[in-house]
């Protein structure tokens, strides 16, 4: 499984990952343990695990208490994998990092993440206080480098530069909504001066918006927030996706992943299974990226949904 170096700060990753949302409380038990055990063996050991009952997803989620008991009975050690965790603003400051890292790694059952990524906002943040607080955290050793999620880029320069100043550890990737259809916050004016650093990496993840983009049209689970309203817009795109999948010989789901490692931006592309076949289909990526990468980006262009859909300071319409 290749590697990539996740930011200046981070570490290498394999460039697959598997996301947490919606993904371990969406199979059988022993599903769940042998896509583990298969993803480990595979070399894809990142994996994005949160505590998800806090603002718009306060729903009593036990996706993450099923991922940490899954890895044990999987025979996984801690020093395996990579774990990845979540620390939301939606209450913050009420509710601090050290009480929710407190509860989120209790939960999956260990002691510390390898990193975390902030959440996205409604409302501007307090970015010192975001900086500091993670800092804190990070001298405390619950976790070793760290990220943020959709934010407004104007938010993520402030919190690198107030790092920077102050000697403290700064945001070293971005958890974006980023695939052949959503492509303006990465790849336009707003990260892409990060990304050029080679300093700051990108994370994508909803990459098929939440099943659509594999054909999904109108998915039965709760899926990710539609930025720009442009949802419309990608039931239709998913078809042509479809056509031109059929003509590199490969799946919509396979494209779309080889469209994301494509970009030297991508450190490595989180998604979700439910089931080992999906899985497998998405190892077969990595060589369909490898022998026409380029040759994808360009047959794609014309699928870029959101050109027009963020405002001047990196903000949705």
């Amino acid at each position: 499984m290749p590697q990539r170096k996740l930011g200046a700060d981070g570490p290498l990753v394999p460039v697959y990952g598997l996301g947490s949302w919606n993904t371990w409380d969406r199979m059988e038990f022993d599903d769940a343990v042998g896509i583990l055990r298969r993803s480990v063996d595979a070399g894809v050991n990142f994996f994005d695990v949160a505590h998800y009952n806090m603002g718009p997803h306060a729903e009593q989620s036990k996706t993450d208490l099923i991922f940490g008991k899954a890895i044990r009975e999987a025979g996984i050690a801690r020093e395996d994998y990579l774990l990845c965790g979540k620390l939301w603003l939606w209450e913050y400051p009420a509710a601090g990092f050290a009480a929710q890292l407190n509860e989120s790694l209790d939960r999956v059952g260990v002691d510390k993440a390898d990193l975390v990524v902030v959440g996205d906002y409604m409302e501007r943040p307090d970015v010192r206080a975001i900086v500091t607080e993670v800092a804190e955290q990070v001298r405390a050793g619950r976790f070793d480098a760290w990220g943020v999620n959709n934010w407004i880029a104007a938010d993520l320069h402030q919190a690198i530069d107030f790092a920077r100043a102050e000697g403290l550890p700064a945001p070293c990737f971005a958890q974006l909504k980023y695939s052949v259809v959503r492509r303006t916050m990465a790849e336009g004016p707003f990260y892409q001066e990060l990304f050029d650093s080679g300093s700051f990496a990108m994370q994508a993840s909803d990459i098929l918006e939440g099943g659509i983009l594999a054909g999904k049209l109108h998915p039965q689970r709760k899926i990710g927030a539609d930025p720009g309203g442009i949802r419309g817009e990608i039931r239709e795109a998913a078809a042509e996706l479809a056509e031109v999948a059929a003509s590199f010989n490969t799946t919509a789901p396979q494209l779309a992943l080889a469209f994301c490692l494509a970009n030297p931006a991508v450190a490595n592309v989180l998604f979700g299974v439910s089931r080992r076949e999906q899985l497998e289909d998405n190892l077969a990526a990595l060589e369909l990226y490898h022998r026409h990468g380029s040759a994808i980006r360009e047959a794609v262009q014309h699928l870029w949904v959101d050109r027009n859909k963020v405002q001047a300071d990196g903000s949705w319409l």
